[in-house]
Protein backbone atom coordinates (compact mmCIF):
# COMPACT_ATOMS: atom_id res chain seq x y z
CA UNK A 1 0.00 0.00 0.00
CA UNK A 2 3.20 2.26 0.44
CA UNK A 3 6.02 3.51 -1.95
CA UNK A 4 9.21 3.59 -0.16
CA UNK A 5 11.68 6.41 -0.82
CA UNK A 6 15.30 7.31 -0.19
CA UNK A 7 14.90 10.47 -0.68
CA UNK A 8 12.17 13.18 -0.80
CA UNK A 9 12.50 15.98 -3.08
CA UNK A 10 10.64 19.16 -2.52
CA UNK A 11 9.30 21.10 -5.68
CA UNK A 12 7.99 24.83 -5.48
CA UNK A 13 4.67 25.64 -5.29
CA UNK A 14 2.46 28.17 -8.00
CA UNK A 15 -0.78 29.57 -7.96
CA UNK A 16 -1.22 27.00 -11.29
CA UNK A 17 -0.60 24.15 -8.78
CA UNK A 18 -3.19 25.22 -6.22
CA UNK A 19 -5.70 25.43 -9.35
CA UNK A 20 -4.67 22.33 -10.73
CA UNK A 21 -4.81 20.26 -6.86
CA UNK A 22 -8.44 22.49 -6.73
CA UNK A 23 -9.87 21.58 -10.18
CA UNK A 24 -8.26 17.25 -9.41
CA UNK A 25 -9.99 17.92 -6.45
CA UNK A 26 -13.45 18.46 -7.86
CA UNK A 27 -13.38 16.22 -10.68
CA UNK A 28 -12.25 13.17 -7.98
CA UNK A 29 -15.40 14.20 -5.90
CA UNK A 30 -16.96 14.45 -8.86
CA UNK A 31 -16.05 10.29 -10.19
CA UNK A 32 -16.93 8.88 -6.58
CA UNK A 33 -18.82 11.04 -4.59
CA UNK A 34 -20.81 8.57 -2.43
CA UNK A 35 -17.09 8.66 -0.87
CA UNK A 36 -16.70 11.97 -0.48
CA UNK A 37 -20.36 12.24 0.81
CA UNK A 38 -19.54 9.42 3.94
CA UNK A 39 -16.35 11.90 4.99
CA UNK A 40 -17.37 14.88 4.75
CA UNK A 41 -20.88 13.42 6.65
CA UNK A 42 -19.02 12.74 9.25
CA UNK A 43 -16.87 14.97 9.84
CA UNK A 44 -19.89 17.60 9.85
CA UNK A 45 -21.51 15.52 12.51
CA UNK A 46 -18.66 15.72 14.62
CA UNK A 47 -18.73 19.39 14.09
CA UNK A 48 -22.46 19.71 15.61
CA UNK A 49 -21.77 17.59 18.61
CA UNK A 50 -19.27 19.87 19.56
CA UNK A 51 -20.60 22.96 18.88
CA UNK A 52 -24.36 21.36 20.23
CA UNK A 53 -21.65 19.94 23.11
CA UNK A 54 -20.45 24.14 23.61
CA UNK A 55 -24.12 25.65 24.41
CA UNK A 56 -25.30 22.02 26.48
CA UNK A 57 -22.31 22.99 29.16
CA UNK A 58 -22.61 26.90 28.80
CA UNK A 59 -19.02 26.94 27.57
CA UNK A 60 -20.00 29.88 24.73
CA UNK A 61 -16.40 31.41 24.76
CA UNK A 62 -15.50 28.20 23.08
CA UNK A 63 -18.17 28.89 19.90
CA UNK A 64 -15.57 31.15 17.96
CA UNK A 65 -11.89 29.13 18.02
CA UNK A 66 -13.86 26.28 18.12
CA UNK A 67 -14.86 27.07 14.71
CA UNK A 68 -11.52 28.14 13.52
CA UNK A 69 -9.50 25.31 15.01
CA UNK A 70 -11.62 22.54 13.77
CA UNK A 71 -10.93 23.32 10.38
CA UNK A 72 -7.46 22.55 10.59
CA UNK A 73 -7.93 18.92 12.01
CA UNK A 74 -9.53 18.31 8.38
CA UNK A 75 -6.05 16.92 6.93
CA UNK A 76 -6.36 13.78 9.05
CA UNK A 77 -10.25 13.35 9.05
CA UNK A 78 -9.66 13.15 5.14
CA UNK A 79 -7.37 10.40 5.57
CA UNK A 80 -9.77 7.75 3.63
CA UNK A 81 -10.36 10.71 0.83
CA UNK A 82 -6.49 10.67 -0.04
CA UNK A 83 -6.79 6.73 -0.29
CA UNK A 84 -9.17 7.34 -2.64
CA UNK A 85 -7.21 9.60 -4.98
CA UNK A 86 -4.08 7.44 -4.39
CA UNK A 87 -6.41 4.43 -5.98
CA UNK A 88 -7.99 6.96 -8.70
CA UNK A 89 -4.41 8.03 -9.58
CA UNK A 90 -3.37 4.34 -9.91
CA UNK A 91 -6.09 2.87 -11.96
CA UNK A 92 -7.00 0.44 -8.76
CA UNK A 93 -10.04 -0.99 -7.59
CA UNK A 94 -12.24 1.11 -4.94
CA UNK A 95 -14.27 -0.51 -2.72
CA UNK A 96 -15.68 0.52 0.67
CA UNK A 97 -13.23 -2.59 2.67
CA UNK A 98 -10.05 -1.68 0.99
CA UNK A 99 -10.79 2.09 2.01
CA UNK A 100 -12.04 1.54 5.43
CA UNK A 101 -9.52 -0.68 5.78
CA UNK A 102 -6.62 1.33 4.83
CA UNK A 103 -8.13 3.93 7.32
CA UNK A 104 -7.88 1.46 10.21
CA UNK A 105 -4.48 0.21 9.78
CA UNK A 106 -2.85 3.68 9.78
CA UNK A 107 -3.05 3.44 13.79
CA UNK A 108 0.09 1.06 13.50
CA UNK A 109 1.71 3.42 11.52
CA UNK A 110 2.86 6.60 11.80
CA UNK A 111 -0.29 8.82 10.94
CA UNK A 112 -1.58 7.44 14.16
CA UNK A 113 1.43 9.25 15.84
CA UNK A 114 0.64 12.68 13.27
CA UNK A 115 -2.89 12.41 14.89
CA UNK A 116 -1.64 12.78 18.23
CA UNK A 117 0.19 15.43 17.49
CA UNK A 118 -2.86 17.38 15.73
CA UNK A 119 -5.08 17.01 18.41
CA UNK A 120 -2.83 17.94 21.29
CA UNK A 121 -2.12 21.02 19.63
CA UNK A 122 -6.14 21.18 19.38
CA UNK A 123 -6.04 20.80 22.55
CA UNK A 124 -3.42 23.37 23.42
CA UNK A 125 -5.76 25.91 20.86
CA UNK A 126 -8.73 25.36 23.17
CA UNK A 127 -7.09 25.36 26.46
CA UNK A 128 -5.32 28.76 25.69
CA UNK A 129 -8.97 30.21 25.02
CA UNK A 130 -10.05 29.05 28.69
CA UNK A 131 -7.08 30.98 30.41
CA UNK A 132 -7.51 33.80 28.71
CA UNK A 133 -11.28 33.87 29.21
CA UNK A 134 -9.99 33.38 32.90
CA UNK A 135 -7.47 36.39 32.55
CA UNK A 136 -9.75 38.86 31.17
CA UNK A 137 -12.85 38.11 32.66
CA UNK A 138 -12.38 36.18 35.96
CA UNK A 139 -13.97 32.63 36.51
CA UNK A 140 -16.87 33.68 36.46
CA UNK A 141 -19.71 31.97 33.90
CA UNK A 142 -21.60 33.85 31.51
CA UNK A 143 -25.37 33.49 31.47
CA UNK A 144 -26.12 33.50 27.97
CA UNK A 145 -23.95 33.50 24.77
CA UNK A 146 -25.54 37.00 24.40
CA UNK A 147 -24.18 38.04 27.23
CA UNK A 148 -20.26 36.05 26.12
CA UNK A 149 -20.98 39.01 22.60
CA UNK A 150 -21.51 41.82 24.63
CA UNK A 151 -19.00 41.57 27.21
CA UNK A 152 -15.99 40.64 24.53
CA UNK A 153 -17.57 43.30 22.14
CA UNK A 154 -18.41 46.19 25.02
CA UNK A 155 -15.44 46.51 26.87
CA UNK A 156 -11.59 47.05 26.90
CA UNK A 157 -11.12 43.92 28.64
CA UNK A 158 -13.05 42.16 25.72
CA UNK A 159 -10.91 44.04 22.78
CA UNK A 160 -7.65 42.95 24.36
CA UNK A 161 -9.28 39.61 24.82
CA UNK A 162 -10.04 39.74 21.10
CA UNK A 163 -6.65 40.62 19.73
CA UNK A 164 -4.39 37.98 22.39
CA UNK A 165 -6.76 35.48 21.18
CA UNK A 166 -6.30 36.21 17.73
CA UNK A 167 -2.53 36.74 18.26
CA UNK A 168 -1.92 33.50 19.96
CA UNK A 169 -4.35 31.30 17.37
CA UNK A 170 -2.53 32.95 14.79
CA UNK A 171 0.54 30.62 16.27
CA UNK A 172 -1.12 27.89 16.60
CA UNK A 173 -2.82 27.85 13.40
CA UNK A 174 -0.11 28.96 11.18
CA UNK A 175 2.15 26.28 13.17
CA UNK A 176 -0.26 23.38 12.66
CA UNK A 177 -0.74 24.23 9.05
CA UNK A 178 3.19 23.85 8.61
CA UNK A 179 3.20 20.50 10.66
CA UNK A 180 0.47 18.87 8.44
CA UNK A 181 -0.46 20.23 5.28
CA UNK A 182 2.07 17.70 2.99
CA UNK A 183 2.93 15.15 6.59
CA UNK A 184 -0.85 13.37 5.96
CA UNK A 185 -1.28 12.25 2.73
CA UNK A 186 2.76 11.80 2.87
CA UNK A 187 2.32 9.00 5.70
CA UNK A 188 -0.29 7.91 4.19
CA UNK A 189 1.55 7.17 0.50
CA UNK A 190 5.28 6.24 1.97
CA UNK A 191 7.20 4.36 4.90
CA UNK A 192 8.69 7.77 6.42
CA UNK A 193 8.71 8.23 10.11
CA UNK A 194 6.23 11.33 11.51
CA UNK A 195 9.24 13.54 12.30
CA UNK A 196 10.49 13.43 8.74
CA UNK A 197 7.06 14.05 7.24
CA UNK A 198 6.76 16.90 9.80
CA UNK A 199 9.70 18.39 8.88
CA UNK A 200 8.96 17.91 4.96
CA UNK A 201 6.01 19.57 5.47
CA UNK A 202 7.61 22.90 7.12
CA UNK A 203 10.38 23.12 4.76
CA UNK A 204 7.70 22.87 1.83
CA UNK A 205 5.70 25.84 3.31
CA UNK A 206 9.18 27.55 3.58
CA UNK A 207 9.98 27.06 0.12
CA UNK A 208 6.98 28.44 -1.09
CA UNK A 209 4.96 30.79 1.54
CA UNK A 210 2.97 32.88 -0.82
CA UNK A 211 1.63 29.56 -2.21
CA UNK A 212 1.22 27.53 0.42
CA UNK A 213 -0.41 30.32 2.80
CA UNK A 214 -2.26 31.31 0.02
CA UNK A 215 -3.88 28.17 -0.26
CA UNK A 216 -3.88 27.88 3.81
CA UNK A 217 -5.89 30.66 4.02
CA UNK A 218 -8.32 29.57 1.14
CA UNK A 219 -8.48 25.83 3.44
CA UNK A 220 -9.83 27.68 6.32
CA UNK A 221 -12.24 30.32 5.01
CA UNK A 222 -13.60 27.58 2.57
CA UNK A 223 -14.12 25.47 6.02
CA UNK A 224 -15.11 28.31 8.07
CA UNK A 225 -18.12 29.64 5.36
CA UNK A 226 -19.03 25.67 5.25
CA UNK A 227 -19.93 25.59 8.89
CA UNK A 228 -22.22 28.43 8.56
CA UNK A 229 -25.39 26.29 7.22
CA UNK A 230 -24.98 24.30 10.17
CA UNK A 231 -21.90 22.77 9.32
CA UNK A 232 -23.58 21.13 6.19
CA UNK A 233 -21.63 23.12 3.77
CA UNK A 234 -18.51 20.23 4.98
CA UNK A 235 -20.64 17.24 3.50
CA UNK A 236 -19.22 19.37 0.26
CA UNK A 237 -15.99 21.26 1.39
CA UNK A 238 -13.90 18.17 3.10
CA UNK A 239 -13.96 16.11 0.28
CA UNK A 240 -13.04 18.66 -2.62
CA UNK A 241 -10.33 19.97 -0.32
CA UNK A 242 -9.07 16.42 1.01
CA UNK A 243 -9.13 15.20 -2.67
CA UNK A 244 -7.38 18.68 -3.51
CA UNK A 245 -4.84 17.98 -0.54
CA UNK A 246 -3.99 15.19 -2.28
CA UNK A 247 -2.91 16.26 -5.43
CA UNK A 248 -0.78 18.89 -4.65
CA UNK A 249 0.95 16.53 -2.22
CA UNK A 250 1.93 14.91 -5.19
CA UNK A 251 2.40 17.51 -7.48
CA UNK A 252 4.91 18.91 -4.87
CA UNK A 253 6.57 15.86 -3.41
CA UNK A 254 8.79 14.03 -5.22
CA UNK A 255 11.36 10.50 -4.53
CA UNK A 256 13.64 8.86 -6.48
CA UNK A 257 12.42 4.93 -4.89
CA UNK A 258 13.45 2.12 -3.74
Amino acid sequence: MTVKSEKLEIKKATIDDLRFALSQGVADFLKTPLFGLFFGGIYAIGGIVMFCGIFVFEMFWLAYPLVIGFSLIGPFIATGLYEVSRRLGNDAELSWPDILGVIWLQHRRELGWMAFVMLFIFWVWMYQIRTLVAVFFGFAGFASFSGFVDAVLTTSNGWTFLLAGHLVGAVLSIALFMLTVISCPLLLDRDTDFVTAMITSIKTVLKSPFAMFGWGFFVIVSVTLSMLPAFLGLVFALPILGHATWHLYRRLIGASHI
